[in-house]
């Protein structure tokens, strides 16, 4: 019995679905053929080799009888059978996919309430919020909208305005501006803050999202998606050097406690697609699973988009099951 669970919690990792097949060919191979011809007298590893081998010519033959589904009846005919014939779940994945596509991420949470929803993501989102509730300019909804704004990357704190102030002058006045960086603090922090009521600039600051290597290579898909180039020392940039040239582009960012949205960036469709090939090379190479997920979730930003299947249940159990 912890043999077939096995088998069958391993097909849902790996698939997603096929768990009663798995299950039932388990059942098959250990005890109505396998242990009948091993209690005939047939090597044991024989008989593995021979099911290896079945299994390679068996796979084979599959992937040439697959076809793609591509229009929104067949993926959501395939959805329903995966969500155990729930056509409302089917229906809704179909739609998930219409809109972030094949390199898109769909993740799966739990409702508050009864009502299955989809919520889809417009443009690049990443968890992290403005620095400083100051920044708001909705404090109907505590948000801060910017519209057509000029984005600074740096990848390193900033808490000396002096550095800062070369290329703040440089920026028309009136101009929206996104600061992202590792963190904005003491005087440079309170220097923008203070300068929001008088109209200087129009400018929110968020920090960057992940941390360490993994912060540095976000911050650089971010910098390609609206066609920007990251401050960092290490190539040689400063910021008390920075130019206007080197600030991304975007048509609309919003900002809340907890996430930034960035909309339409303007970066150049071959960067981008530079920038896609190099994560999928990267996706190939790494043996973590973890790492995998990560590199999936930035392709997706990057070249795709991502929706939220929030699913509702009246109990725990039917959670569970819906969301498995």
């Amino acid at each position: 019995a912890r043999l077939v669970k096995e088998v069958a919690s391993k097909t849902s990792d790996v698939a997603g679905d096929g768990t009663t097949t798995a299950t039932i060919l388990a059942q098959v191979i250990c005890t109505v053929e396998g242990l009948k011809n091993v209690a005939a007298g047939l090597n044991p590893m024989a008989l593995k080799r021979g099911i290896d081998k079945a299994v390679d010519a068996l796979v084979s033959d599959l992937e040439n009888m697959a076809k793609a589904t591509d229009d929104h009846k067949e993926i959501a005919q395939v959805g329903t059978i995966s969500a155990n014939n729930d056509q409302t779940i089917g229906n809704i994945i179909a739609e998930a996919m219409g809109n972030v596509g094949k390199e898109g991420v769909i993740t799966v949470e739990e409702a508050k309430g009864l009502e299955t929803t989809l919520d889809v993501v417009e443009g690049m989102q990443f968890d992290r919020g403005y620095i400083s509730p100051y920044f708001v300019t909705s404090t109907e909804n505590m948000e801060a909208h910017l519209e057509d704004p000029i984005v600074l990357f740096y990848e390193k704190k900033s808490a000396n305005m002096k550095d800062m102030l070369p290329i703040l002058e440089a920026i028309d006045p009136g101009t929206a501006l996104l600061i992202v960086a590792e963190d904005i603090e003491g005087d440079a922090l309170s220097t923008l803050v203070v300068k929001l009521p008088r109209g200087t600039l129009n400018v929110a600051a968020v920090k960057a999202p992940g941390f360490g290597d993994r912060r540095k290579e976000m911050l650089e898909d971010i910098a390609v998606l609206t066609g920007g180039t990251v401050i960092r020392e290490e190539k040689g940039f400063k910021l008390d050097k920075a130019t206007i040239d080197m600030l991304g582009r975007a048509e609309k960012v919003t900002i809340n406690k907890e996430n930034t949205v960035i909309v339409n960036g303007v970066g150049k469709k071959e960067a981008i697609k530079a920038r896609v090939a190099q994560i999928r090379k990267q996706m190939e190479i790494t043996t973590s699973d973890y790492d995998k997920e990560k590199l999936h979730e930035r392709l997706a930003k990057l070249a795709g988009g991502v929706a939220v299947l929030y699913v509702g249940a009246a109990t725990e159990v039917e959670m569970k099951e819906k969301k498995a």
